[in-house]
């Protein structure tokens, strides 16, 4: 229901922490951070009809796939643009709110199955041949020293994979950096383009995707009739850092954990994804009752669902607000909490607290669509398969 989420009383509490100084963005709404925003405002799906989905790669397919654009002097590929036109973007918006690059700038790449179309298109257009320099793009390594030699770093530049908490871990390892004096600046990236046929459809087949409806229709979280996500793709990217001019967010900590206990299924006790979150808190310095909003990693699957769930009434007290985005974005993966946490973000500089709208009964914390008022502490959940969890908790800056 619409209202105004309280006064923080956290507020100036927490002056010394890393911030999000630029954002950048390519999702399945298009081109751009605002172009996501506007998307996400519009409480309209991102997913669009495409053909040769299916078992039988018979029938057409609803998916956020990211469109073709970018910068037409790059590579023809769309990953390769998409990583660059996220960083860029990311690096000329806090360079226009006042950042300056220290001495050691890192760069940490988040990603779980990185440029799938093109390695599929090796191997089954080219035949496994290709020039070495459109070989030498396919390689994980290859975007990551692009953008160490485009923006002059010379940092510590890694990728890191967590399943679909890569977007909070990588988040997590900044703030490592940074606290450690191992880097003073961070650009984060997070990106998944995967969502092709042969990746959607096994998915499908376990029962945790779903592709033959508008996810609206399909992804409920906390809503009766949630049958699981629906896939995305994105390039997300933030400048972090301790100094900036006009931050969106504070990160004031996190957590991550794995549960040891399946390569598909969570642990129904939850142990695991409770300990997280108590070690994020607690390394934020924030207790659970000053956490206003749970931006959930909100699958729409059963499991998931249920863990958070349990999470939001024992550890919270159903106090919080709950966000929802994935039935918008889409579940992309890799960089699934990077668009959630993006959203988050560029929600504290404009008010706005952005969630899917309600569509069937659903949990009386669940926020439904866009909510005026947002200035309180957020704990950004992302639960990966493999048992990765990892928790993220943001504040605004005063």
């Amino acid at each position: 229901m619409p209202g105004t989420i309280p006064e923080p009383e956290t507020a100036g509490r927490h002056q010394d922490h890393m911030t999000i100084a630029g954002i950048g963005a390519v999702t399945g709404y298009g081109w751009g951070r605002e172009t996501l925003w506007e998307g996400l405002l519009s409480g309209k799906p991102a997913a669009r009809l495409f053909p040769g989905y299916g078992p039988e790669r018979d029938r057409n397919g609803w998916v956020a796939r990211v469109p073709e654009g970018g910068d037409p002097d790059l590579p023809d590929s769309r990953y390769i643009r998409a990583i660059m036109g996220a960083a860029r973007e990311a690096v000329a918006d806090a360079t226009d709110r006042g950042w300056r690059p220290g001495r050691t700038v890192g760069l940490l790449h988040a990603i779980v199955l990185g440029n799938v179309p093109e390695w599929r298109d090796f191997y089954t257009v080219d035949g496994g041949q290709r020039r070495n320099r459109d070989y030498l793009r396919l390689l994980p390594s290859t975007p990551v020293a692009m953008l160490m030699s485009e923006f002059g770093f010379h940092g510590p530049a890694m990728n890191v994979t967590a399943a679909c908490s890569s977007s909070n871990v990588a988040l997590i390892t900044a703030q490592l950096w940074l606290a450690h004096g191992i880097a003073d600046d961070v650009l984060v990236v997070a990106t998944d383009l995967s969502a092709i046929p042969e990746m959607v459809t096994p998915f499908v087949a376990l029962g945790a995707a779903v592709d033959d409806t508008d996810p609206l229709d399909a992804c409920r979280p906390f809503q009766e009739g949630s049958r699981g996500f629906g896939f995305g793709e994105a390039s997300v990217a933030f400048l972090v850092t301790r100094d900036a001019d006009r931050p969106y967010a504070a990160v004031l900590g996190g957590g991550m954990s794995n549960d040891g206990y399946h390569v598909i299924s969570v642990d129904s006790s939850h142990e695991q994804i409770f300990d997280c979150v108590r070690r994020a808190l607690a390394s934020a310095d924030v207790r659970p009752e000053e956490v206003a909003v749970l931006n959930t990693h909100g699958s729409g699957t059963a499991q998931c669902d249920a863990a958070e769930t349990q999470l939001l009434a024992e550890l919270f007290d159903d106090r919080p607000q709950v966000v929802a985005l994935k039935p918008l974005a889409g579940h992309c993966q890799a960089a699934s909490a990077g668009v959630e946490l993006a959203a988050a973000a560029m929600g504290y500089e404009r008010g706005l607290l952005v969630s899917s709208p309600i569509v069937a009964p659903a949990h009386p914390r669940l926020v439904d669509g866009v909510q005026h008022g947002y200035d309180g502490i957020t704990l950004k959940t992302a639960l990966g398969m493999g048992g990765h969890n990892s928790a993220v908790v943001l504040g605004p800056v005063s």
